[in-house]
């Protein structure tokens, strides 16, 4: 069948795609945990290393805590994992670790990172028990991890030049965009994405922001007007433009194939705004070495259903007062709702494959979810513990239908109390009326969503 073209976002709406949203966002792998071993809890000296944790740790951490990983200590081995186990026990146990925002009584998601209970219970089991070592010739079966990865590279792009990140130990965060030529002749579709990172102890996470050819010239201005390679940005790669979102990644991330027979256009002449978020707080005591971040992507010729990022806010959000989170309040909730279909996709339904949310520092939780024309509401995506630097969008285990009449909504709500102030430069900042906007101490209520537009 022919391609689907769905129809240009509006002006309004073509500004709120910029929220940086990676694909995944969690360390480890996901699957199946049927392969866990029963552990008695009152033995905590039967559980061992080789055979009850580290087929725990390997499926769900040491993507992250490993010798290139972004992680602050490594577990890939058993001295490792010894040194570290009650540091690593707690984080579990607080649900800081393995980070996985989604809230399971939302919806199911592929590549879930998150520990089961008898999980949790044998990592416990095991500091409890003094970290047995175990037989390294007989280890335990390794957990069953859900590939996702991408498939193939057709297409890889790397950043213009290395970069040496503008960050130290007050400010150890930098959000940088590059702006790389798509070099393409022809239209062609984007069905998968993989980020590579250069220098993964400092990559935080990496967004791939599309600039057609008639938004390339001021991205262009943006790199040109500021010294160095690329441009400062944050929260997206800036411009009145703005690009929409090709794919993002963060740490632990393998890269993904889109949805079967869908994938986002890409035109001749347009280019990829590389968003990378560096942080430089795992190596302030051996220094900071330059990153040359690359992204891949799978490419085709034709799919049978275009798919695109459909970025959901309130457009009066974006007039700087439309949003307002007073100075002082810890408990502010703004939410919006509304039917897309007759200004985004004409009139036709279309499904969602995978939700995602964003909002800034002050953020507390979010919620995505349809409202459905014939009554109730379905849950897409709910974040009850919202953190700025464990963010993205969720592939749902099975994609939902929308179909016109029905409401998409986005729920945020924010606490912009003294003691939630971000803090810029090393200081704490006092609290003051907070509005929509591109900048650190800015907020956003954004969800977005990878749909494919029904048939005519």
């Amino acid at each position: 069948m022919s391609p689907i073209r769905p129809s240009r976002p509006a002006p309004l709406l073509t500004l709120l795609a910029a929220a940086p949203l990676s694909l995944l966002v969690a360390c480890g792998g996901g699957g199946s945990d049927d392969d866990d071993d029963d552990i008695d809890a009152g033995d905590t000296a039967a559980v061992t290393y080789y055979q009850h944790v580290k087929p725990i740790l390997d499926a769900k951490c040491v993507n992250c805590h490993s010798a290139d990983g972004i992680g602050p200590f490594e577990l890939d081995d058993f001295d490792e994992a010894r040194t570290y186990g009650p540091e690593a026990s707690l984080a579990v146990e607080l649900g800081i670790m393995p980070p996985w925002p989604p809230d399971a009584d939302c919806n199911e998601y592929k590549a879930d990172r998150s520990l089961t209970a008898e999980q949790k219970a044998t990592i416990a089991a095991w500091v409890e028990g003094g970290m047995v070592e175990g037989d390294a010739a007989s280890p335990g079966a390794p957990l069953d991890v859900e590939d996702t990865g991408l498939s193939r590279v057709d297409v890889r792009l790397e950043m213009p030049a290395a970069y040496m990140p503008a960050a130290n130990a007050d400010t150890p965060d930098d959000y940088r965009c590059f702006v790389i030529p798509w070099e393409g002749a022809t239209e062609q579709y984007v069905t998968g994405f993989r980020a590579d990172p250069g220098n993964a102890k400092i990559v935080h996470h990496v967004i791939a922001f599309y600039a057609s050819p008639a938004q390339l010239a001021e991205y262009q201005q943006l790199d040109t007007d500021e010294a160095g390679d690329g441009y400062t940005c944050f929260g997206g790669p800036g411009g009145s433009s703005r690009g929409v979102w090709l794919g993002g990644w963060a740490p632990g991330t393998l890269g993904t194939d889109f949805p079967d027979g869908t994938g986002l256009l890409v035109e001749p002449g347009s280019a990829v705004i590389l968003q990378v978020h560096y942080n430089i707080n795992n190596v302030l005591d051996t220094g900071v070495d330059p990153d040359l971040t690359a992204v891949e992507f799978r490419i085709d010729d034709s799919v049978e259903q275009v798919a695109m990022i459909m970025p959901w806010a309130n457009p009066n959000w974006l007039n700087g007062t439309g949003m307002t989170i007073p100075a002082g309040d810890d408990d502010v909730t703004h939410a919006f709702q509304f039917d897309p279909t007759p200004f985004l996709t004409e009139n036709r339904g279309f499904t969602i494959y995978s939700p995602g949310l964003h909002m800034h520092q002050l953020g507390r939780s979010a919620t995505a979810s349809i409202v459905r024309a014939a009554g109730g509401s379905e849950c897409l995506l709910g974040i009850e513990q919202w953190n700025f630097h464990w963010q993205g969008s969720y592939g749902l285990r099975e994609p939902v239908h929308f179909a016109p009449g029905d409401q998409l909504r986005v729920e945020c709500n924010w606490d912009n109390s003294a003691q939630n102030q971000p803090f810029v430069g090393g200081e704490q900042q006092a609290p003051r009326d907070v509005h929509w906007g591109e900048g650190t101490t800015d907020e956003m209520c954004l969800a977005t969503f990878y749909v494919a537009i029904d048939a005519p």
